[in-house]
């Protein structure tokens, strides 16, 4: 007997989808991959308009957009008369300087000035030791009677021929000897007595009462400083205009509110062969003594007539190796919805002559036009401004320093 085996119908198997076989799965993939493209599109979109509106709102505020208008100070380009003048730097020199010293050696026994002091003509300054030559002189004199008498004694007895004529030329020789060693030791006394050469003032003493001086020592300096010279230097190109008799002016910062009016003296009839310039002299009062030999001065040499110049501050100036430079204030073209205002305009210029806070205006300015005398390092050309004068400082002709 044979067992009969029935076959039933197996069922297909199941892929990982559960019901989906393998031909959905890419399909489904696909669809997945399209639908994140498109929502990253759909992100990016939205960021780029947000990003473009952005970009529209600023560009619409930086056309409407204007600067701030600057502040600065202004000043007027000044029509002013200038005194046409030559400038140089001068050493003070005393009208007459000496070191007084000991012609002879000595003890100091008087001392007749103070240091500083102001001396005479003929003031005792310091008397040396005498008593050695009073004695000889004492001395020297009695010898020199002596001889006197002897010589009257032989002209009289040559007369009555009781004597030789060489008796008589040996008694006039030695009344002769007698008195020359008399004027020998008053000379030497007299050296030994110093006195002030002129009138001056005293330098520091060099010397003590009770000190042993020799030949030469000296004792103190000596000058006279009213008036006082300077000393300058000037280029040859000067001597056109120089002549003496011309005004001088003297200034130094040690004194910076006090000037000096004087007058040329001296042009020295060379010039200096390696400079090519020449020596001036200058002489100007000095009666309250404040000018001191080797002082440092500034001497200006005037002429007589004046210039016309225009100036402005200095401060007004940018410098720069292509040329020099100022900000005119100009009033703004008008515009719709702005108020009306000032631009600055810049144009060159060619300078002149520097005096004080103020420079001299060659080409480029006309008198009455309006710069910027302080803040025009943050100006560029066509900026606006606002002036602010309360903020200016002063621009002087002869400033002066102010301790604070």
């Amino acid at each position: 007997m044979h067992d009969t085996w029935t076959s039933e119908p197996q069922e297909k198997p199941e892929g990982p989808s559960g019901s989906l076989d393998a031909s959905e799965r890419p399909r489904k993939r696909r669809r997945t991959w399209i639908l994140a493209v498109l929502a990253l599109v759909a992100v990016i979109a939205v960021l780029v308009g947000i990003k473009a509106g952005q970009i529209g709102v600023m560009i619409k505020a930086g056309k409407s957009f204007t600067m701030p208008p600057e502040s600065v100070t202004s000043a007027k380009v000044d029509a002013q008369q200038w005194e046409s003048a030559r400038s140089a730097v001068g050493t003070l020199v005393a009208v007459r300087a000496v070191t007084v010293a000991s012609e002879l050696p000595g003890l100091v026994r008087n001392i007749g000035f103070d240091s500083g002091a102001f001396v005479r003509k003929g003031d005792v300054m310091v008397q040396l030791d005498t008593s050695t030559e009073q004695a000889q002189l004492a001395a020297a004199r009695a010898d020199a009677e002596l001889a006197r008498a002897t010589l009257e004694r032989s002209k009289t007895l040559r007369k009555s021929d009781f004597t030789s004529a060489a008796d008589l030329e040996a008694a006039e020789a030695r009344a002769k000897q007698a008195a020359a060693n008399v004027d020998t030791l008053t000379a030497t006394i007299a050296k030994k007595t110093i006195r002030a050469p002129f009138d001056g003032r005293v330098a520091i003493r060099q010397v003590e009462l009770g000190q042993v001086v020799g030949s030469g020592t000296p004792i103190a300096s000596l000058q006279s400083i009213h008036p006082i010279y300077a000393d300058f230097w000037l280029p040859q190109q000067a001597l056109a205009d120089l002549i003496p008799g011309m005004r001088a002016r003297l200034r130094t910062d040690v004194f910076a509110k006090k000037s000096w009016e004087g007058t040329v003296s001296v042009i020295n009839s060379e010039v200096d062969v390696s400079t090519r310039n020449v020596r001036v002299r200058a002489v100007f009062p000095n009666p309250d003594g404040r000018l001191l030999p080797g002082m440092f001065a500034n001497v200006e040499v005037l002429a007589p007539e004046k210039r016309p110049v225009l100036v402005i501050p200095a401060t007004a100036v940018l410098y720069a190796p292509y040329g020099d430079s100022v900000f005119a204030l100009e009033e703004a073209p008008p515009q719709a919805g702005q108020a009306p205002g000032l631009i600055a305009k810049q144009k060159f210029v060619r300078l002149g002559e520097r005096r004080g806070d103020l420079v001299a205006v060659a080409s480029g300015l006309t008198a009455g036009e309006t710069v910027v005398s302080s803040g025009a390092f943050k100006l560029r050309n066509g900026s606006a401004v606002t002036v602010r004068n309360d903020l200016a400082p002063t621009a002087e002709l002869t400033p002066n320093a102010v301790d604070r």
